[in-house]
């Protein structure tokens, strides 16, 4: 206990020590059951109590005047949002207490303390920058984030989301990595949360550590990736027309050629034929001489028999002439013929290697498909 010069010198002490405390402390001199003086850190109030107040008859300052002796007492963050070591000396004045000084500290870790420092270190390991955060059970406490990376949607005191990572982190009490839309924070980023533990008790999460990353080299090789895949898609396709219209042209190719060698057949036909005109007309020739010897025989009685065997002759001869000339344009025809086997031959060898081609190219496009795969599974661990 202390008495009330005491407490008046305390008055008067007590803003050097507290202004010692980065994390914040706060110092008030109670006088009955109200807050008489109060001293908040002015780099870091607490915001807790305020002259005027009067004292929570179940808090750590009515229970040490009560009991005459000097408590400490861990406050949680549900009491006062933060958490919160408070000391209580009760102050004796001629036998009888008549008050307390209070000494309030904010409960923090090493971490928070250092907070700035390591934030800085850490982001420069990440060649695109990195946001670093702590939070309590509730809402964001600290922030680092600098030119090349940083969340401005984020900000000290805000609540974060029951759905964010923190809060899965204090659910399930153990760390985690999740990758958050471009749709939360304006680009895709990877964020990794660690629970914070109570230094004096390692059974109470006191809040979460968290390190956010872009995933702009990601973004880069999945985009490309899907603009890959989407461009060997259509190779694909356009690759398959191709397959389809070289397989036509193949099959077209082998009926044309079946066709042209059944039309060189019947040109050998046609020469066939021919040849069997002009042996009948050779023969008619040999019959018409042998009529017009005989009707010279006859005389006058076989004159008008010798005018008809003139005329077989005569017609015989015309047969052999068309014979010669028919027998010259399938000789063409024959030529023309051979050169069109010739070319059908070159084009359907040209469409089957085409064909074999396009089955190379599509397998081709199909490793390439599974590349771009493999670029999209990378982007998901980058």
């Amino acid at each position: 206990m202390v008495n009330l010069s005491t407490a008046e010198a305390f008055k008067v002490l007590a803003p050097m020590f507290i202004e010692n405390f980065p994390q914040g402390a706060l110092a008030a001199v109670v006088k009955g059951d109200v807050y008489e003086w109060v001293y908040d850190s002015a780099s870091a109030p607490l915001n807790v109590f305020k002259e005027g107040d009067s004292v929570n008859p179940e808090g750590v300052a009515a229970k040490a005047m009560k009991s005459r002796s000097t408590l400490t007492d861990k406050v949680p963050a549900s009491v006062y949002g933060r958490r919160l070591k408070i000391t209580a000396l009760p102050i004796e004045e001629n036998n009888e207490i008549v008050g307390a000084l209070i000494v309030a500290i904010r409960r923090v870790t090493p971490l928070a303390v250092a907070f700035d420092t390591i934030a800085q270190i850490i982001s420069q390991v990440f060649s695109d920058g990195a946001f670093i955060y702590i939070t309590s059970t509730e809402a964001f406490t600290h922030r680092y984030g600098d030119q090349r990376f940083d969340l401005p949607a984020v900000k000290v005191g805000d609540k974060f989301l029951e759905t964010g990572v923190a809060a899965i982190t204090i659910r399930e009490r153990k760390a985690m990595v999740k990758e958050i839309d471009a749709s939360v924070y304006g680009e895709v980023c990877l964020v990794g949360n660690f629970p914070l533990y109570d230094d004096e008790d390692p059974t109470e999460i006191i809040g979460t550590f968290g390190i956010a990353t872009p995933k702009r080299m990601a973004v880069k090789v999945r985009n490309m990736s899907v603009n890959m895949h989407e461009g060997m898609s259509q190779i694909a396709a356009a690759t398959e027309e191709l397959a389809a219209s070289a397989f036509e042209i193949n099959s077209s190719e082998q009926n044309l050629n079946a066709n042209v060698q059944e039309i060189a057949k019947l040109s050998e036909d046609i020469n066939g034929i021919l040849n069997f005109i002009k042996q009948i007309a050779e023969e008619t020739k040999m019959l018409g001489l042998n009529a017009a010897i005989e009707a010279a025989r006859a005389g006058e009685a076989g004159r008008g028999f010798g005018v008809v065997a003139e005329e077989i002759r005569k017609l015989s001869d015309e047969s052999k002439e068309t014979v010669s000339k028919i027998r010259g344009l399938t000789d063409q025809i024959r030529v023309k013929i051979e050169e069109t086997i010739k070319n059908s031959t070159a084009t359907m060898r040209a469409s089957e290697e085409q064909a074999a081609a396009t089955e190379e190219v599509t397998a081709q496009v199909e490793e390439l498909n599974s590349v771009a795969e493999e670029l999209d599974k990378i982007a998901q661990v980058i």
